[in-house]
C-alpha cells in the first residue's frame, strides 16, 4: 500500500529525477550516495539497482531485510516479496530469494520472531494476476485501491504458504509484529472503515484497536511494544467525510492528507504527533522510543517531494533528516539500533526507480 506513493510521485517527476544523476551508477565511496545534510547517515549502501523496491523491513537478528518489489527484470508483474541479507547487494543477475507465491499483488511483509517465517498480506486467493490500479485521470486526485482480495499470510523462507490468518471479507493488510514478537498490528475494512486491530502471531484474539472514521495504517510498534505509531487520514468538513465514503465504497482512498498519530497498544491514549499538513506517513519508532522518523511532503513547494524528518512524540523538535529533492520514504531502524533502512530515488540514474539503502545510524 505504501508504495503506491513511489509510482505516482515518480511518474509525476520522471524529468526532476535527474536531481539525482549527479550520482554515480557504481559507487566507490558509500558516503558519496549521502547528501552532505544527511549527518545522521554513515557508510550509505544500495542494495537494489532497478525498479520500485520499498517496505524493507528486517529480521529480528538485524541481518536480513524482507522488501516488496515490481523489478520486471525478475520475472514478475506487480509487488512480490523478495528477502536478501544487508551483506550483499542485488542485482539484474543476481535476484533475490522471492517469498510469496508470483500471484496477484502483495504488500508489507515483516519478520516473525526467530526469522523463519514471515507475514504478508496478498490477493492471490482472488486471481493470479496483478489486480488493476486505478487509473488516474489528468487533474483527478491521486488514489490508492485497498483491494478487498487482501489476506494476511505466513509463509516460510522457500516461498511455502503455512497458513492463513485473515479470512473476513475485505482489506486486510498492512501487516507489523511487536518487538516482544507476541502481537501483529493491522489494518481492516471489516467494520466498513479502515481501522487498527491486533491480533496474537497466530491470528487469534483480534482486537479492534481505533474507531475514527478515516484511513488508519501503515502501523509499527515502539521499541518496548507497548505503544503504536501509525498515520491517519481524518476530516475537518462533512464534504471530506462524504468524499472519503464514497471512495472507500468503490474500494479506494485519497491518502494526500495524513498525520501521525500514537496510541497505547489497547488503543488507549491516542495522540496527534504532527499537525504539518499534507501527506505524512511511514512513521517508525527511534530505537530510544521517544522519537518518531516518518516520511513528509509538507516542506516542498511541489507536493512530489519527500523527505525523512524525526520529531519527538509529543509532537516538538522537528528535525530534517534526508535531503534527495525527489523522493526517500519507509525509515526503519534496525532492532539492534545501529543501523537504518530506507528507500529513495537517489542514485537511479535519472530513472524513475525507487532502491533500497542502508546506512549507519549516527544520533
Amino acid at each position: 500500500m505504501f508504495r503506491s506513493f513511489v509510482l505516482v510521485f515518480c511518474v509525476l517527476i520522471l524529468a526532476a529525477a535527474t536531481n539525482s544523476s549527479h550520482f554515480s551508477q557504481v559507487v566507490s565511496n558509500p558516503d558519496s550516495l549521502a547528501y552532505p545534510q544527511e549527518k545522521h547517515f554513515k557508510n550509505l549502501r544500495q542494495l537494489t539497482f532497478g525498479g520500485d523496491n520499498a517496505e524493507a523491513y528486517w529480521s529480528f537478528d538485524s541481518k536480513h531485510l524482507v522488501f516488496q518489489s515490481n523489478y520486471k527484470e525478475w520475472g514478475v508483474q506487480c509487488d512480490q516479496i523478495f528477502t536478501t541479507p544487508i551483506s550483499s547487494a542485488t542485482s539484474k543477475e543476481k535476484r533475490p530469494q522471492m517469498l510469496s507465491t508470483g500471484k496477484g499483488r502483495t504488500t508489507c511483509a515483516y519478520f516473525l520472531p526467530g526469522d523463519k517465517t514471515i507475514v504478508y498480506a496478498s490477493t492471490h486467493l482472488g486471481g493470479d494476476d496483478c489486480p488493476k490500479e486505478p487509473e488516474r485521470t489528468p487533474g483527478g486526485k491521486y488514489l490508492w485501491s485497498v483491494f478487498p482480495s487482501y489476506d494476511i499470510f505466513v509463509a516460510d523462507l522457500n516461498g511455502k504458504v503455512a497458513k492463513q490468518l485473515t479470512k473476513t471479507e475485505g482489506y486486510d493488510a498492512e501487516a507489523t509484529v511487536s518487538p516482544k514478537g507476541d502481537l501483529i498490528v493491522f489494518t481492516s475494512v471489516r467494520n466498513g472503515d479502515l481501522d487498527l486491530y491486533t491480533m496474537n502471531i497466530d491470528g487469534s484474539n483480534v482486537k479492534q484497536i481505533t474507531n475514527t472514521l478515516g484511513y488508519d495504517g501503515g502501523a509499527f510498534f515502539s521499541p518496548d511494544g507497548k505503544k503504536i505509531v501509525f498515520r491517519a487520514s481524518r476530516f475537518k468538513t462533512e464534504e471530506e467525510k462524504n468524499e472519503y465514503k464514497e471512495l472507500l465504497k468503490q474500494g479506494l482512498v485519497a491518502p494526500t492528507n495524513m498525520e501521525i498519530f500514537v496510541c497505547n497498544v489497547d488503543g488507549s491514549n491516542l495522540k496527534q504527533v504532527t499537525n504539518l499538513g499534507k501527506a505524512n506517513w511511514a512513521p517508525f519508532y527511534h530505537p530510544n522510543g521517544k522519537k518518531i522518523i516518518f516520511s513528509s511532503n509538507h516542506h516542498g513547494q511541489r507536493g512530489y517531494q519527500f523527505n525523512l524528518f524525526m520529531i519527538n512524540e509529543d509532537g516538538s523538535g522537528l528535525e530534517q533528516i534526508s535531503f534527495d529533492s525527489v523522493f526517500d520514504s519507509f525509515p526503519m531502524f534496525s532492532p539492534d539500533g545501529k543501523k537504518i533502512v530506507f528507500s529513495s530515488n537517489r542514485n537511479n540514474g535519472g530513472t524513475r526507480n525507487t532502491n533500497l539503502f542502508v546506512a549507519d545510524w549516527v544520533d
